[in-house]
């Protein structure tokens, strides 16, 4: 009974967002939306002795942030749902340890917040659970050291590279609260073009958001129009553009109220940081300040947000693999 169309579903009990937090490093809080942020760190090893140990503690500090931030005590938030980019998920599985909550280690790449929203909507909305927490981080010099070179070793990075947001982004869903709401969620489904460039992963993920877009419009019944925003997670000026120019060719003019949240936390000119940002922190410190914000002054007071992910590690890229990608897609209104 709830679902629509083909893949997306309606979330029929109230899920309000109560509250979020956001923190981010140094290369963030130069950018456009450094306002919008709870803590700007000014060091990336965030006073620890590593990259990995720094985004735990991105990860833990952002939790506690939006923990206290929301009054509700960790003994009635219910479940936690957070990943990141890391082997096995270590940088939430080791900055949340001492948590206390029961916990949903997830992976969907860059696409992890969104997917967090996702499993948490369908927990308070099946009346599994009244607060669920949910969560993502990364780190550019982590996730670079894990997926394409040590930074030590000085590569050139090619234009078409995009800049890992370091940093988290948090929220607590809840069945109390008046709103923002989740009111529809896409998942999304796997999607391999065939593109096997590592430094042009808004190319490989924007076919993947070009899917779940169109599939929910189809679903719903909607047009761009319906949302004041749409907002992608992780694509960069590439991807962006990929997915405006092929979502045309398909019917549906995006140009008027689409962005990406790549785009929106570097200043491309006076950073440097070539297409754009992405990363799991990407789309869930974008969100967790700077649109939410929007949202609670009613500025927005509807937004399509899709995260989107490339499924790849280090191993099936020196083995010749193409980089599947995944979108995943929730409807936020007032």
């Amino acid at each position: 009974m709830k679902k629509v169309g083909n893949q997306t579903y309606r979330i029929e009990n109230p899920v309000t967002i109560l509250e979020t937090a956001c923190i981010v490093g140094p290369k963030e809080s130069g950018g456009p939306l450094a306002k919008d942020f709870d803590k700007c760190v000014e060091d990336e090893f965030y006073g620890e002795s590593s990259w990995e140990k720094a985004e735990s503690r991105f990860i833990k500090d952002t939790v506690d942030t939006v923990i206290s931030k929301s009054g509700i005590p960790s003994s009635k938030i219910d479940a936690c749902y957070a990943g990141d980019l890391l082997n096995q998920c270590i940088s939430s599985s080791f900055g949340l340890r001492e948590l206390n909550i029961p916990f949903f280690g997830i992976f969907g790449a860059c696409s992890t917040f969104v997917e967090s929203l996702i499993l948490g909507s369908i927990g308070v909305d099946g009346n599994f659970f009244e607060n669920v927490l949910c969560a993502a981080s990364s780190h550019f010099c982590s996730a670079e050291k894990q997926f394409r070179f040590p930074l030590e070793l000085g590569n050139q990075r090619p234009p078409t590279a995009q800049w890992t947001v370091t940093g988290s982004g948090a929220c607590i869903l809840s069945k109390s609260g008046s709103g923002p709401y989740i009111t529809h969620i896409t998942p999304g489904k796997i999607v391999d073009m065939g593109i096997k460039d590592a430094n042009s992963m808004g190319a490989a993920m924007a076919p993947a958001a070009i899917d779940t877009i169109i599939t929910h419009f189809k679903d719903t019944g909607r047009s761009p129009n319906y949302y004041d925003g749409i907002f992608t997670g992780d694509l960069g000026y590439i991807g962006k553009e990929i997915v405006i120019e092929m979502t045309k060719s398909k019917g549906y003019n995006l140009k008027n109220n689409y962005n990406d949240c790549g785009v929106l936390i570097f200043d491309k000119e006076k950073q440097d940081t070539h297409s754009g940002g992405s990363g799991c922190a990407c789309c869930a410190s974008v969100f967790s300040g700077h649109l939410f914000k929007k949202l609670k002054d009613k500025k927005l007071k509807r937004i399509l947000l899709i995260a989107t992910g490339a499924l790849t590690n280090s191993t099936t890229s020196q083995q010749g693999e193409s980089i599947p990608g995944i979108a995943h897609a929730v409807s936020i209104e007032i």
